[in-house]
C-alpha cells in the first residue's frame, strides 16, 4: 500500500512538533554552565529549569490527549505548537531565572498537548498495516532528537548563545501551525463528556511521583519531602483508579489495562525510557568529564551511537509491519543491556567505546519503535488518542525516574572522582534489561490488515 500525500504531510508535521519537544528535554542541559554565568543562578534554580518542564509535561499528558479526543487532535496539537512555540519566546528573552524556570513550566504545557497528539494524528492516518512503518519513521526521528540534544545545544551555545536554543523554535513552530492547519485534516476520539474529576487526580498523581523523583538525590530518598510525596502521589493515583471504575465516562476505561499488549508495551517504555534518558545524561557528561571534550565534541563522539537511528529506524519500522513488535523489543533492549554493560567497562579509552556504542544504538533504534507502536496498535482506533497519551506518560515518568535514581547511584559510588559514571552506566544497563524483560509480555502476532476492534479483543480480559 502505497502512502498517500495526506499520510506524509501527517508523518512530517506530527515528527516536527515531536523533535521540538524532544530536543527541549536534553537541549538545555548543554547550556546550564553558560546559563548560569549570564543569570547567576544556583545548582538548585538550575536543576529546575529542567524539571519545571519535566514536571509540567507529565502532569498533563493525559489530560491534553482527552482534550484532543474530545476538542479535535488537528485543533488541540496546533494549540500545543503555538504555546510551546510563545514559551520558547519567553524563555529566550529572559533576564533572571524565575522567569526562566516560569516559561520552562509553560513549554511544558505546550509539549504535553504536541506529543501525545501527534501520535494521536499519526494513529488516526495510518491503518493497522502501515502504522509501524510510520510509527517507525516518527520513532526514529524523535530519538534522534533526544540523543542529539546535547551535541545540538552544545553546538548552539558555544556559536551563538543559549538564548538561540530557544529562539531556532520560533519560526519552525509559526511554520508548522500554518502548515498544520491547512495540511492536516481534523480527527476526534470517541464522543463522551470530558473527565475532569480524573483529569485532576491523574494530573496531582503524576505530579507527587515525579516531584518525590526529582527530589530524592537533593533532599534524601528518606526524607519526609520525597516520601510524603511518594505517598500522596501513590493515594492520588488509587483514588484515580477507583475514580475511572465509577465514573461513566473515564478519562482511562481500566479493562485497557487488561490487555496484556498494552500494559507490556507501556512497562517496556518506561524502563526503555528510563535507560535512554539516563544514557544520553551520564554519556555527554562521560565525554567531557574523562575526554575533557567541549559540548560540541562531546556531542560529535556520540555519533556511533545516534547515527544508527538513521540507518536502523527505517528498518525497524517495516519490521515491525512483517514480524510483530515482540521480537524487536526483546532483542534491540537486550542488545541495549550488552552495549551499556561494554561501556561501563570501558578503561577510559575513546576507541573502547565505539563498537559498544554502535551496538546500543542498534538495540534502541530497533526498540523504540516497536514498543510505540505495540502501545498504539493494542487498542481501538478511535482510542489511539488516550494510548498515545497514556504511553507518553509512562515514557515521561520513565526518563524522570531513570535520571534520578542513577544520579543517586552516580553520587554514591563518588561521583566524578570516584567511580560514578562505571555504576551510573551499568546502572542504564540493568534498566535496558527491564525493558527487555517487559516486551516479552507483548502478543506476538504479526500485523495485519485485520479490523482493529477484532484485534483488540484478542489481547482483552
Amino acid at each position: 500500500m502505497r502512502t498517500t500525500s495526506e499520510q506524509r504531510w501527517v508523518l512530517g508535521l506530527a515528527s516536527i512538533g515531536s523533535v521540538m519537544v524532544a530536543l527541549d528535554v536534553l537541549v538545555v542541559a548543554a547550556a546550564l554552565t553558560t546559563i548560569r554565568a549570564d543569570l547567576g543562578a544556583s545548582a538548585e534554580q538550575l536543576e529546575w529549569t529542567v524539571n519545571a518542564y519535566a514536571l509540567s509535561f507529565a502532569m498533563l499528558l493525559m489530560t491534553a490527549a482527552a482534550i484532543g479526543d474530545r476538542l479535535g487532535r488537528r485543533r488541540t496539537y496546533a494549540g500545543g505548537l503555538a504555546l510551546f512555540t510563545a514559551a520558547s519566546v519567553g524563555c529566550a528573552l529572559a533576564t533572571s531565572v524565575p522567569w526562566l524556570i516560569a516559561a520552562r513550566a509553560v513549554q511544558g504545557v505546550g509539549a504535553a498537548a504536541v506529543m501525545p497528539l501527534a501520535m494521536g494524528l499519526l494513529g488516526a492516518a495510518f491503518p493497522p498495516e502501515r502504522r509501524g512503518w510510520a510509527t517507525g519513521v516518527f520513532s526514529g526521528v524523535t530519538g534522534l532528537a533526544v540523543l542529539g540534544g546535547p551535541m545540538i545545544g552544545g553546538a548552539v551555545t558555544e556559536g551563538l548563545s543559549w538564548q538561540w536554543i530557544f529562539w531556532i523554535n520560533v519560526p519552525i513552530g509559526l511554520i508548522a501551525i500554518a502548515l498544520v492547519l491547512r495540511k492536516i485534516p481534523e480527527s476526534k476520539g470517541p464522543s463522551r463528556r470530558l473527565d475532569l474529576v480524573g483529569a485532576i487526580l491523574i494530573s496531582l498523581a503524576v505530579l507527587g511521583l515525579v516531584w518525590g523523583v526529582v527530589h530524592g538525590e537533593t533532599a534524601g530518598w528518606s526524607s519526609a519531602e520525597v516520601l510524603g510525596s511518594f505517598a500522596a502521589g501513590v493515594v492520588l493515583l488509587a483514588a484515580f483508579a477507583g475514580w475511572e471504575g465509577r465514573t461513566a465516562h473515564p478519562m482511562i476505561p481500566l479493562e485497557f489495562f487488561r490487555n496484556r499488549t498494552f500494559t507490556a508495551a507501556n512497562s517496556a517504555g518506561f524502563f526503555l525510557s528510563a535507560a535512554l534518558f539516563s544514557a544520553v545524561f551520564f554519556l555527554s557528561q562521560y565525554m567531557q568529564v574523562v575526554f575533557g571534550s567541549a559540548p560540541l565534541k562531546a556531542g560529535l563522539q556520540l555519533l556511533p551511537w545516534t547515527a544508527t537511528l538513521f540507518f536502523v529506524g527505517p528498518l525497524a519500522g517495516r519490521l515491525i509491519d512483517r514480524v510483530g513488535e515482540r521480537p524487536l523489543v526483546v532483542i534491540g533492549m537486550t542488545l541495549q543491556t550488552i552495549g551499556m554493560f561494554w561501556v561501563s567497562r570501558s578503561t577510559g579509552q575513546y576507541y573502547e567505546l565505539v563498537a559498544p556504542l554502535v551496538v546500543t544504538g542498534c538495540g534502541i533504534s530497533l526498540a523504540m519503535p516497536a514498543a510505540q507502536s505495540a502501545s498504539i496498535g493494542a487498542l481501538p482506533r478511535e482510542a489511539v488518542g488516550i494510548a498515545s497519551g497514556v504511553y507518553g506518560m509512562t515514557r515521561q515518568l520513565g526518563g524522570a525516574a531513570g535520571v534520578a535514581v542513577l544520579g543517586s547511584v552516580f553520587v554514591s559510588a563518588g561521583g566524578y572522582a570516584g567511580h560514578g559514571f562505571t555504576r551510573a552506566l551499568a546502572g542504564c544497563g540493568v534498566l535496558s534489561l527491564l525493558a527487555a524483560l517487559s516486551g516479552l509480555g507483548i502478543t506476538a502476532r504479526r500485523r495485519t490488515a485485520q479490523p482493529v476492534a477484532t484485534k483488540v479483543v484478542e489481547g482483552v480480559g
